[in-house]
Formats: C-alpha cells, structure tokens, sequence
C-alpha cells in the first residue's frame, strides 16, 4: 500500500517538475531572441510554428498566439536573425497563404532606419516584448470564404446585411470608409498612389504630352527593347537559381553597412580635406588643357626628331664603345679627386663664410694706395731713382760698381770684414746716413763731400721757401716736395 502511495506521489510531481524545465527553458529562450507582440484584426487560421519571412526569406516563426481584451489576435513572432532587429515604428506585417493546403505564414517588413524603434510593454500580456500595433497590421480574406456569399442562405443573409448596413451606415461615411482601408491593406496603398499621383499631376500632365517623344524611339528601337525583355527574363532565371546566395547577400548587407560606415567617415574627411586640392586643379584645367593640347604638337614634331635620334645613336656607338675606357680613367680620376674637391669646397666655403675674398680684394687695394699718392697735381708712384753706376745693365763686371755680395778677384780682408760688422751710426733726423760696406758703396756711390751736403741743404731750403710764398714752376706743391724730398724742419 505505501508502495502504491509513493507511485502516486511520483506520478503527481512529475508533470510539475517537466513543466518548470519546460519553463525555464522558455524563459532562456525568450532571453536569447527578439520578440514581436503583433496585434491582427484575424488570426486567419495561423498556427504555432509558421516561419516569418522577410523578402521570401526566413527570420523567425510564431512562437506563441493569444487574443486581446479587444478581441484581436496577439501573435507574438520569434526574429532568429538580429540582422533584422529591431523593427522600428513605419514596419509592418501581413498573414499570407504558403501553400495549397492551407499553411500560412507573416510576412514583415522590419522599417526604415530613419524611423524610431517600438514600443516595448512593460506591463500586462507580452511583458518584455515589442508592440506591433493593429494598424501596421493586415490579415487576407481567404477565397472560400468570399465564394460562400453566393450560396444559399449565405446569399440571402448578405443582402440583408447589406440592406441593414446601408440603414446604418447611412451617417456614417468616413468610418466605412476607414473600415473597408482597414479590411484591405491594397485599398489602403492604393489611396496612397492616388495620393502621391495627385501631388505629381503636372509631371504627370507633362508626361501625357510628351510620352510621343519617349515613345517613338522606343518604336524604331522596339527590336532592342524585345531583345531587352528576353535578357531580362534570362536574368531573372539566372537570379532564381542563386535565390539562396542572393538571400545570403541580403542578409550580409546590414553587418557590411557597420563596417563600412567607418571607412565612409575617413572618406568624409578626406574629401573635406581635398577640397582645397580640388579647386586648385579647377583653376588650373585651362592651363593642363593648353598643356595637353601643346604636348600633341611636341608629339607630332617628335615623330621626326625620334628617328633622327635613332640614327645618331646608332651613328655614335662605336664612339661611345671606345669612350669606355677614358669614361673608366674618368671615374677612377673624381675618385681620387674627391677629397681634393671636398677639401677645396670646404676651403672655398670658409674663406666665403668669414670673408676672406673681400679681405684679399681690400689687400690689394690697400696695397695700390700705399704705392700710388694723390696730390693736388695727380697721382704719383711712392719710389725713389737712384742715378749712379750700378744703373746701367751691364752682362760682366765693371769699374766703379761693385754690385756683388763679394768680389772673387778681391777677397775681403779682416779690415773690411771689421767694418761690415762695426755698428751702424746714429740716426741724426737730418739726411741720409752714411753708407758702409763695399755693396752699399757700389749702389750708392761714395759719400758727398762737405761741400756738396751744403750746397744741397741750400738748395732744399730755397725751394721751400719759393712754396710758401707761391707756386714753383718745377715743384708746384708742398706734398710733393715733402714726401719726395723728406720734412727736414
């Protein structure tokens, strides 16, 4: 009996303990997917487990059904790919029939990235879910259902529907209205291009007057456009056998846009950056154009001057073949030559850095002026004439001059050597000093006597006198008789 008992006991948890794992693993599933709570006017027989699909191509399916305090039907959609989330505020989906037996499945339409993403529900029924609103929602009206309104009593109760309703929507226009957009979302985008056909009346207007001109090329061209329509088709047959790469590509294309979105902010940059760049090459596309065109003509001559050069190389080969060698001896001489020149171009850059070439331009200029005066009479070269015998050229020794640091046939005696070596006489500010030694006797000549030194100091003195009191027909001016004469006084 106890044994029993616990049999029981175990067969009552059981269920319970398969319902929280059941559970739990519900709550981790919910944590791992994007959930969409869609609020339907009719679920129209659509069941757990039907796909959701995007462009034909499968995100998700219906993971759960429930209806609404308003008596709508709340169709939560499981999204697999976060390629495709989260949908935003303009999205939209629509109950459509998958096959002949009646399986459906919700199309959707996730929005554009401009809009705000939904609303998620904090509270209530779908807590933690996103809130798809009744009007981004359309469910079809099955065509069994609309063939059902001819047969009998179906056709009879319509009429009277419709006979009541007419009664009652009498006042009611707009709300009618709102209902049968409601009923069919392809009234409902109708209006919309009526709308927007409405906006584009003129273009519209323009293109009725003007289709002729569009048309009648079509029409000498119509067997192109045939031909157009056949490519096509093979296109689109191509593009169906690789459905499955091209739904790949469309769902690659979001993660691409993220990383492509940086590159196109560097690009950004880059074209503010060149910008500058860009206008400048505005500015100077006349001149590259003139450019262009005058590289045309130099093109044209060159077509003449290529050959002739061809010629003239082949004319000059063998010269520069044997050049070779002397183009060898070349390169091994500025090898050599080398740190010569680095030397010399260091010296050259030193002597320009500190000056050095002005210094050797003032060195002769200086050097000029110190030999060549200037007077009131004109410019005199600084040198003293000396007339004696020694003056004339002369190839062998002669009398009275003794031009030589000794003379062979005359050895010097010990007196003479003496008197070279005696020291130099005093210095007594009035004329020259008396010469010594046999080569300044020989320059010179002998020494004046007393007489001659008087007469000379007379001389001087007269001429002095005569430039003071004016001009001398010989000796006109005083800086010339002191500078060659000597500033006795």
């Amino acid at each position: 009996m106890r044994r029993l008992l616990y049999i029981a006991l175990f067969v009552a948890i059981v269920p319970w303990i398969v319902i929280g794992i059941v559970r739990e693993a519900g709550d981790d599933d919910t944590k791992d997917h994007y959930f969409v709570r869609a609020i339907f006017d009719n679920g129209s027989t659509l069941v757990r487990g039907e796909d959701v699909k995007i462009a034909g191509a499968p995100i998700g399916i219906v993971s759960d059904m429930n209806l609404t305090d308003d008596n709508k039907a709340a169709v939560t959609l499981r999204i697999d790919e976060d390629d495709f989330t989260p949908f935003k505020q303009d999205a939209n989906c629509t109950i459509r029939s998958q096959g002949l037996i009646g399986e459906r499945f919700v199309e959707c339409v996730p929005g554009t990235a401009a809009s705000a993403p939904l609303r998620e529900i904090e509270h209530g029924d779908g807590k933690g879910e996103w809130l798809l609103p009744v009007e981004n929602t359309s469910a079809p009206v099955d065509l069994d259902l609309v063939n059902n309104i001819w047969r009998l009593p179906y056709r009879q109760r319509l009429a009277i529907l419709l006979n009541e309703f007419g009664t009652g929507l009498a006042g009611r226009g707009s709300d009618l209205n709102a209902v049968i957009h409601r009923s069919n979302p392809a009234l409902r985008e109708t209006e919309q291009l009526v709308r927007i056909l409405a906006q584009q009346n003129k273009v519209l207007a323009r293109l009725a007057r003007d289709s002729d001109t569009a048309i009648a090329p079509l029409a000498r061209e119509r067997e192109h456009v045939s031909n157009f329509i056949v490519k096509a088709n093979e296109t689109g047959e191509a593009s169906a056998e690789q459905s499955n790469n091209i739904r790949r590509s469309f769902a690659l294309l979001p993660p691409f846009l993220r990383q492509l979105r940086p590159l196109m902010v560097d690009l950004e940059g880059f074209a503010d950056q060149a910008t500058p760049v860009v206008s400048d090459l505005g500015e100077a596309a006349p001149d590259l154009d003139r450019l262009i065109r005058g590289q045309g003509t130099i093109s044209t001559a060159g077509l003449e001057s290529f050959p002739s050069l061809g010629d003239a190389l082949e004319r000059g080969r063998p010269a520069l073949i044997q050049a070779r060698p002397l183009i060898k001896d070349l390169g091994t001489l500025g090898k050599q030559v080398r740190p010569v020149a680095e030397d010399l171009d260091a010296l050259t850059s030193s002597i320009q850095e500190t000056g050095g070439v002005n210094r050797i331009a003032d060195l002769f200029y200086y050097l000029a002026l110190s030999i060549n005066g200037f007077d009131s009479i004109g410019h005199y070269l600084r040198a003293g004439l000396v007339t004696n015998l020694c003056s004339t050229y002369a190839l062998i020794p002669g009398q009275g001059c003794n031009a030589n640091f000794f003379d062979e046939t005359n050895p010097p005696t010990l007196s003479s050597t003496a008197a070279q070596n005696a020291p130099a006489p005093k210095r007594t500010g009035k004329g020259s000093v008396p010469p010594t030694g046999s080569l300044l006797q020989g320059l010179i000549g002998p020494s004046p006597t007393r007489a001659e030194v008087q007469e000379r100091n007379e001389n001087l003195k007269a001429l002095r006198e005569r430039s003071k009191s004016g001009t001398s027909p010989a000796l006109p001016s005083d800086p010339a008789l002191d500078y060659l004469l000597g500033d006795d006084q």
